[in-house]
């Protein structure tokens, strides 16, 4: 059966060479071969995040991670299982206000600092939440918002976190591996990466450095989850093994996938991923079609993943664009919770290169023509690829 192209955000295509080491015989996690690929895998790892801190990987998709983060540092001071600690969780989107639900979920004192979805986080919010919550010990944010394409502030909201000397939770889940993510500079004390995004693996994975900062509150914590013991994690490292069964076919794809990232260098995979974006913005704007993100002077369109309005104006619904789309081999995502059907995104993130690029702006292009929203094809597919000659 001819394979779907998938261009969603996360799983990716895995290319061949990394779905053929998912095929390896069996080892014990407990054994010397097991410790080298995962000692290989967390320095290559750290390399990439930038980042001098402790780094594990977890058995968990990115939620996994985003919880391990949040559980291990929550203190719970009552048998109603709250506590006095405060966190502020900033979000424009539905992955940074998952945050905020896994927060509450551990009975942290939260300060939602959210703004319209798809709309540029306001730094001056977010400076007067932290200003007016003394009890604060966490900020949250999600990086790169995949729900509505756009990449938030960093480096910015780190700057303040260490000025309030809080502890700055960073999901990076959709950037790290396709973005300049320098973690250490960001002053992010604990940073989250997923498996099957930018790194072009499988589900199932997630890895996530740990600073000093945070280790201070995580080691002082009695009410730490169990399976997601961060200080479990650290113990076990000294032996390169985690503190129970790792899913193996995942490692061995991740340390092959590590081994792509190496070939092709940091550099040019940023690069690669920036033109390819930008070759979709140019494309779909050349079509008639808008961007979603309103950006501000701290914000800037993601460069793993696009979000588009629907041209609904036009009478074309998310069913005859998307549905379309996959009748022609095609998978791109739509929007989710309150932009269901107001929006759909295309993805450039993992092993995709510019000839998945080009075949979905063909097919986009042949959609909307059936659709009658362009009169002839041609105009995005001139449009992409005139980025990509220019650039790649």
């Amino acid at each position: 059966m001819e394979e779907e192209l998938l261009m969603i955000p996360g799983p990716v295509p895995v290319i061949p060479r990394i779905r053929e080491a998912m095929a390896k015989p069996m080892i014990t996690h407990r054994g010397d071969e097991f410790s080298q690929i995962y000692g290989e895998i967390v320095e290559n790892l750290k390399n990439i995040f930038q980042t001098s801190n402790d780094l594990f990987v977890l058995s968990g998709s990115g939620t996994c991670a985003m919880e391990a983060a949040i559980g291990n540092i929550i203190k719970r001071t009552n048998g109603a299982g709250k506590t006095e600690m405060g966190c502020v969780t900033i979000a424009n989107g539905k992955f940074g206000e998952r945050f905020t639900e896994i927060a509450e979920r551990y009975g942290a004192d939260v300060t939602p600092v959210h703004f319209e979805w798809g709309h540029s986080i306001e730094l001056e919010r977010v400076k007067e939440a932290l200003e007016n919550r003394p009890n604060t010990t966490v900020v949250t944010m999600a990086h790169n918002e995949t729900s509505t394409g756009i990449l938030n502030p960093a480096k910015e909201v780190g700057k303040l976190a260490k000025k309030h000397d809080l502890v700055f939770v960073l999901d990076c889940i959709t950037s790290i591996g396709g973005d300049n993510v320098p973690v250490d500079e960001f002053g992010a004390d604990i940073a989250i990466v997923g498996s099957q995004k930018c790194l072009g693996t499988p589900p199932g994975l997630a890895a996530l450095s740990i600073s000093e900062r945070a280790w201070d509150l995580i080691q002082e914590n009695p009410s730490r989850p169990y399976y997601q013991d961060l200080v479990a994690y650290k113990k076990s490292f000294k032996k390169k093994q985690t503190p129970y069964t790792p899913a193996l076919p995942l490692f061995f794809a991740l340390h092959e996938a590590l081994a792509v990232i190496r070939e092709e260098g940091m550099e040019k995979r940023v690069k690669r991923h920036r033109t390819l974006s930008k070759s979709i913005r140019a494309a779909v704007t050349s079509l008639g079609l808008s961007l979603f993100p309103k950006l501000n002077a701290v914000s800037d369109y993601s460069n793993t993943v696009t979000a588009i309005n629907m041209p609904l104006e036009n009478g074309i619904t998310d069913e005859q664009l998307r549905g379309g789309m996959r009748k022609k081999g095609v998978v791109v995502s739509g929007g989710q919770g309150e932009l269901k059907g107001k929006i759909f995104r295309i993805a450039s993130m993992g092993n995709i290169t510019s000839t998945e690029i080009l075949r979905t702006i063909k097919v986009l292009e042949h959609v909307l023509m059936e659709n009658k929203f362009i009169e002839e094809e041609g105009k995005g597919l001139d449009a992409a690829k005139g980025v990509i000659s220019t650039t790649l």
